[in-house]
């Protein structure tokens, strides 16, 4: 695959696009390439990643269900409240 040619400035102003391309990228100053950018092959997620991040939800929906989220929000602002309260020396 051929490589498109950009300035020196174009490839940083534009960095987040060039890297996430497919397609080489040739960096140039004043017509001479300085250097060629090749990206590699974008890896998926990981089946076993998933999986792990799946079986965190489930615990923790697990240790939710029981919970009264009115009472853990007023929980919550109560610990808030504590905690901007200065301590008394």
């Amino acid at each position: 695959m051929p490589a498109i040619k950009v300035g020196v400035r174009e490839f940083r102003e534009q960095m987040a696009r060039y890297l996430e391309s497919e397609t080489p990228v040739a960096v140039t100053r004043r017509g001479e390439t300085l250097g060629v950018y090749v990206p590699t092959p974008h890896k998926g997620a990981k089946t076993a990643d998933l999986n792990e991040l799946k079986a965190a939800a489930d615990r923790i929906a697990r240790a939710l269900s029981g919970e009264d989220e009115e009472e853990v929000i007023a929980d919550f602002k109560r610990w808030r409240r504590l905690r901007k309260t200065p301590t008394a020396k």
